[in-house]
This record gives structure tokens, C-alpha cells and sequence, in this order.
């Protein structure tokens, strides 16, 4: 096997650029000059054989195809060289090392505060970075290199996605306390909302599958509010501003006096729960050392 002619530093400023964006960001963030940016570009293009980067004067950096390709590749590389680092400094076979993790917003509250917990408890050389978002952004973030592992609703998810099966949450009914439809039931129709308008929370894939709930139930919602945020949902709520569904594994999450989570009788499926890495790339072993707290 033939030894690469590229080094780690250039695979280092390549990355930088193509986060940057720009030659000057890059420099500023490395504290390298802008010049020395561009040398160890076209080293790097020579040495792959391949043009990755589009740059115009007062107009940025732009990936080619295969930078694109290559930058997927070169935020892999640069994490496992780390972690081979991280671990030769340790005892053998210890998980070592980062591991960047995304998370879909409502379940960060219920899942990632206790999995960073158990793996740092069991790996106290490891560390974790993780974000919180949208399905969308998660998905993106795996499949362009920037996420190692990801927990996510199995919600129409990308194909190129590997998933491994966590638990499952089923959705609930939030409405006001004191509404007509509590009264001595342990759990309401949605059908029997019909009329009253609903509050959604819009974030991807939780509001298709809210309104899709909601429609296998015969309702056709009248959506009068759209909130990101699921406890601006609940207060909303509150307010008598309508209904809302959630699917989150603690119907009680984000207690409000003012509200009730109750059953749905129509008995939803519950919401598969995954976790997910890039079916073209294998986890590091730090990678799976992370998947195993978060399904403990």
C-alpha cells in the first residue's frame, strides 16, 4: 500500500476553508495566512489529482463535487486520526477520543442529558459535542461528515442512513385543564375536537406525523398557531388557545399546571426511535461506544 501524498495539516486547512467559506474566515480561525491557505490548497488538489475548490476574488470558495465529496471524507479522516491519538495516550482498547452527536430537539430533554452521563461515566477520556435541531439539519449534518451518530424520530429518514432501533414514543393530547372532553375520561377522541383549533408544533418530522395522527382519526385540524418549540406549544394551550399533539416519552414533560396530557383513544402508533450514522462510512469505535450508552 502506497503511503498518501497529502498530509492531516492540509486535510486540516481544507476543512477550515470550506467551513469558512472564505480564504480570510479560514485564516482568522487557524491563525494561518491567507496565502499559506491557498499553497496548501492547490497541494492538496495536486496530490488528489482533482480541482475541489471554485475560488473567485471577493466571491468565497465553492466546492466542487468532488470537494464536497472530499470534505465528507476529510472531516472522517481528521476525527479518527484524533481519536488514534487520544487512545495511544491511554490504556489499550480504552474509547478515546470525540464524538459529535446531533440530537432532534424534543428528545435531547429525554435522552441525551442521561446517555452523555453513562458515557462519560464509562469512557472519562472520550468527549462529546452534540446539536440540537430539526430532522433536516441532522440528516445533513451525518450525511456531509459533520455528525458521527445522530438520535432521530424513523420518520422518513434517507435511505442512506444505517438506523438501529432505541424505543418508541406514543403521541398524546395536550389540552386545558378544565376542558369539556376531560371530564372522568382517561383518554379523548381526537375526532371529538372537531372545530376547536390546534396548535402545531412545526418542526420536522413531528408536525407531519401530529397532523397525520389527526387525520387517521377523522379530524381535519384547523392549525391557528405554529411554534417551533414545544413548550411554547403547552403555554399556548394553557391560554385556551386551542389543542396540541406531542410525542414525547414523558407526557408530563415540561409540567404546567395549566394543561393536561391525556390519552388519544384512537390509539396512535407509537413514533419509532433510532439511532442513525451514514451507511457509507463505519462509526468510530467512539461512535459506537456512544450508541451503546444512549440504548442502555
Amino acid at each position: 500500500m502506497s503511503n498518501p501524498a497529502y498530509s492531516l495539516r492540509q486535510l486540516t486547512y481544507f476543512v477550515a476553508v470550506a467551513e469558512a467559506g472564505t480564504l480570510a474566515g479560514a485564516s482568522a480561525t487557524l491563525h494561518v495566512s491567507a496565502s499559506a491557505l491557498s499553497l496548501a490548497l492547490d497541494e492538496l488538489e495536486r496530490s488528489l489529482g482533482a480541482q475541489l475548490t471554485v475560488r473567485r476574488r471577493a466571491h468565497g470558495i465553492r466546492l466542487t463535487p468532488a470537494g464536497q465529496e472530499t470534505l465528507r471524507r476529510a472531516r472522517r479522516l481528521l476525527r479518527e486520526a484524533g481519536e488514534l491519538a487520544d487512545a495511544a495516550a491511554g490504556d489499550p482498547g480504552e474509547v478515546a477520543g470525540t464524538v459529535r452527536v446531533g440530537c432532534y430537539t424534543t428528545l435531547a430533554p429525554g435522552l441525551l442529558p442521561a446517555a452523555i452521563g453513562r458515557f462519560v461515566a464509562h469512557h472519562p477520556r472520550a468527549r462529546v459535542e452534540f446539536v440540537e435541531g430539526s430532522q433536516d439539519l441532522l440528516v445533513r449534518g451525518l450525511l456531509e461528515g459533520e455528525l458521527d451518530v445522530a438520535v432521530l424520530y424513523d420518520h422518513r429518514l434517507d435511505p442512506a442512513l444505517e438506523l438501529i432501533p432505541v424505543s418508541a414514543n406514543t403521541p398524546h393530547l395536550v389540552l386545558p385543564r378544565g376542558h369539556r372532553l376531560l371530564r372522568g375520561t382517561a383518554a379523548v377522541a381526537l375526532a371529538d375536537l372537531a372545530g376547536e383549533p390546534m396548535v402545531l408544533l412545526d418542526l420536522p418530522p413531528s408536525s407531519e406525523h401530529a397532523l397525520g395522527v389527526c387525520l387517521a382519526a377523522g379530524l381535519s385540524p384547523r392549525v391557528r398557531y405554529r411554534t417551533a418549540n414545544a413548550e411554547t406549544a403547552r403555554a399556548l394551550v394553557g391560554q385556551g388557545l386551542g389543542f396540541t399533539v406531542l410525542a414525547q416519552a414523558d407526557p408530563e414533560a415540561g409540567r404546567r399546571e395549566e394543561v393536561v396530557a391525556v390519552a388519544i383513544a384512537e390509539e396512535p402508533a407509537p413514533l419509532p426511535i433510532v439511532l442513525a450514522w451514514s451507511a457509507q462510512v463505519a462509526p468510530t469505535a467512539t461512535a459506537r461506544a456512544f450508541a451503546a450508552a444512549v440504548r442502555a
